[in-house]
């Protein structure tokens, strides 16, 4: 891997099919966001359905529909102006936020296809150019080549990717968008409701066309397929300043080379410390979230204020962060320490809006209320890191988290990953918790069996904590078979998973 040291870089964990991850690191090499995408999933933003209106409520001025497989979607009648929405009749729409916390996805006829350089928005004729191109020559070159170039009945978007982009690419980014809106059409046409009619591309691909910019200096992927992809990829769009693609071949996992694993366990902790020594509290409620800011163990050079000066500070630049990370959304409540100053107060509300310009989900910070709170609202452009990766604890009526059951089976194949390439063993014997012991087995068993060429037998254990696990013994087939057999025989309760027994 080559030495990029104060660039970005892009680490994608796609070796197993399961669970696709990108990890976005800073110049000094932390964790600055981090993409999961699971082959189980279901619906996903952007994409588009022919669905059918199963129910429309005026009291809620909302409609449900079906967009097949059992799946509903949530639909705000004041998204469909112009349209008399009844139920039983047919509607293509998009998923503008995936389903969370018991809600459907949300959806909307608003049809937009996201490309490199453009957004397509059929059935419109407007032309906009992002915000975060501040040239004003720049917008006004790309505001008229946006206006010669777009569709007829459609209207585009101009990315900030595009900022110096010349006519060419661009042109060949809209072809490619009207392409794809045509695809949509003539399916639409062709096929009945409710049915999937567009997926928006893979995520490595999407994080590809959204984030690679300038700033990242280097990629380094784990699978051979994705490495060719990402080249291929690199090679059509980043015509001039191509980042360093590194295919990794080591026996370590990826992320732990970069220490992203072990990143990822303190994101989901409620106390992050600072590096003054002060720390910060997080947590996450169904309706916000509070932040609270805390001295800890910094103790200032200077005198009181000074000291709560440079907290709040600090604080500022990693609540920015951590809501990235965590990919938090909605409103967002700020306890700072109490700074007399109201001069310091107006600097750290101009320093938070300041954070939060380069923030592809776009947030307003408003000023200190009377009570010393400063508040925030983020949008909410995907679910939060936790509800990706935990649930609401099974033990204790959802007063506490724990790990989803997909979140702790990725964790055991990560562990036997390392368990088979230090040793020969055909078989492995995995003691688990029996509900994650029943989830892999109903889930996973067979295709890890086939992806390791290896046996592998789980033994539920009541007494292990919901993600505790530990091989027990592996050797030959045989001697794995019998010591199941041993134990079924001295324990009459013991419950064994195998593909064997299957």
């Amino acid at each position: 891997m080559g030495d990029k040291n104060g660039e970005m870089k892009l680490v994608v964990n796609v070796i197993d099919p399961e669970e696709m991850r990108v990890a976005i690191l800073d110049e000094r090499g932390r964790l600055d966001n981090l993409y999961v995408e699971r082959m189980l999933e279901r619906q996903r933003t952007g994409e588009i359905y022919k669905a059918k209106v199963d129910s429309v409520l005026p009291g809620m001025n909302a409609a449900f529909l079906s967009l097949g497989d059992g799946r509903n979607g949530f639909l705000y009648l004041n998204d469909a102006r112009g349209q008399n929405v009844k139920a039983g009749m047919d509607m293509v729409v998009q998923v503008l936020k995936t389903a969370r916390k018991g809600k459907g996805a949300r959806v909307s006829p608003r049809i937009s296809l996201a490309g490199r350089y453009f957004v397509l928005v059929p059935s419109s004729n407007d032309v906009g150019v992002s915000k975060r191109i501040e040239d004003d020559d720049e917008r006004s070159r790309l505001r008229a080549l946006a206006r010669k170039l777009r569709p007829e009945g459609c209207g585009v978007i101009v990315r900030t990717v595009a900022a110096y982009g010349d006519e060419e690419s661009l042109s060949r980014d809209i072809a490619e968008l009207l392409e794809e809106w045509m695809e949509v059409e003539r399916k639409a046409k062709k096929n009945s409701s409710p049915c999937l009619l567009h997926r928006d591309i893979g995520l490595v691909e999407r994080i590809l066309r959204d984030e690679l910019t300038d700033s990242i200096g280097e990629i380094i992927v784990d699978s051979q397929d994705e490495y060719e992809d990402i080249g291929a990829f690199i090679q059509h769009f980043a015509a001039d300043e191509r980042p360093e693609l590194t295919f990794y071949k080591g026996s370590m996992p990826l992320f732990d080379v970069y220490g992203i694993e072990r990143a990822i366990d303190e994101m989901h902790e409620r106390k992050v410390w600072l590096p003054s020594g002060a720390y910060l509290v997080i947590d996450q409620t169904e309706a916000l979230t509070v932040i609270d800011v805390n001295t800890g163990k910094y103790i200032g050079s200077k005198d009181l204020q000074d000291t709560v000066y440079h907290t709040n500070f600090e604080a500022a630049e990693e609540i920015a962060r951590q809501l990235r990370l965590r990919a938090i959304g909605g409103i967002v409540v700020i306890d700072f320490i109490d700074m007399e100053s109201q001069e310091y107060r107006e600097r750290l509300v101009g320093q938070l809006q300041d954070l939060f310009k380069g923030d592809r989900c776009k947030a307003r910070v408003y000023g200190v209320t009377a009570l010393g709170l400063v508040e925030i609202t983020r949008k909410r452009a995907r679910l939060d890191m936790r509800s990706i990766m935990s649930r609401g604890c099974p033990f204790c009526g959802g007063l506490g988290w724990v790990d989803r059951e997909e979140t702790v089976a990725m964790k055991v194949k990560r562990f036997i990953r390392r368990a088979v390439l230090g040793a020969r063993s055909e078989a492995f014997l995995v003691e688990l918790h029996p509900a994650i012991a029943r989830y892999i087995a109903e889930t996973y068993l067979a295709m890890w069996e086939d992806e390791f060429e290896r046996s592998f037998y789980l033994v539920e254990c009541p007494e292990y904590a919901w993600d505790k696990y530990k091989i027990d013994f592996q050797g030959t087939v045989a001697r794995v078979s019998h010591r199941v057999d041993a134990m079924e025989k001295r324990e009459e309760r013991v419950v064994v998973h195998s593909t064997a027994s299957a």
